[in-house]
């Protein structure tokens, strides 16, 4: 084992597993399993494939894990409520309102369709790379990541109508939003 063979790959594993997770140090936690297993496993993995789709396999399957021995949440916690160093790092410096409904409503996406999704779209794995790492036929990765689109965007259009509403009376309401411009298939 090399480990200078896994180190340019763990931008990208960070990257997805917060996107996962939604938490920094739960993203935190899983690429270090993510490693260690990769390490304990070493030799599974067959020189010459693809490592990168291998360690996003073992990540995938070690976050699936933990979501089915997660014992059921007592209460949903709003981001709202927590503070900001948890919600993702907040800048001052920027407008986050889109970045935190856009988390808000990939963390509603079901966990398969949030998985395709971030690794099409976040990771820029073509659709075999994904079919792949998840273990499922190329035609479920198309259904899910178009599923995933559309809800995404009815859950993005509803958050930018409540943000609308909350803000306004409802006799300015009409004709104040701008229109959102469309999700584009990226791939």
């Amino acid at each position: 084992m090399d480990a200078r063979q896994l180190a340019p790959h763990i931008p990208g594993l960070r990257r997805y597993a917060r996107a996962l997770t939604g938490n920094a140090w739960a993203a935190d936690d899983l690429v270090q399993d993510t490693l260690e297993r990769a390490c304990s496993k070493w030799r599974l993995w067959v020189a010459g494939s693809d490592l990168r789709a291998w360690l996003f396999a073992i990540m995938h399957n070690l976050f699936a894990s933990q979501v089915r021995r997660a014992p059921p949440p007592h209460a949903a916690v709003s981001l709202d409520e927590l503070p900001p160093e948890q919600q993702g790092g907040v800048d001052p410096g920027r407008d986050h309102g889109v970045r935190l409904d856009l988390q808000r409503c990939l963390l509603q996406l079901p966990e398969e369709q949030r998985a395709v999704l971030l690794l099409v779209t976040l990771e820029d794995l073509s659709y075999a790379e994904v079919a792949k790492v998840l273990g499922i036929p190329l035609g479920t990765v198309m259904s899910r990541l178009s599923r995933a689109r559309a809800r995404l965007q009815e859950l993005l259009d509803g958050a930018a109508a409540s943000g609308a509403l909350a803000g306004t009376s409802a006799g300015t309401l009409a004709g104040s939003a701008a229109p959102r411009p469309g999700l584009r298939r990226l791939k």
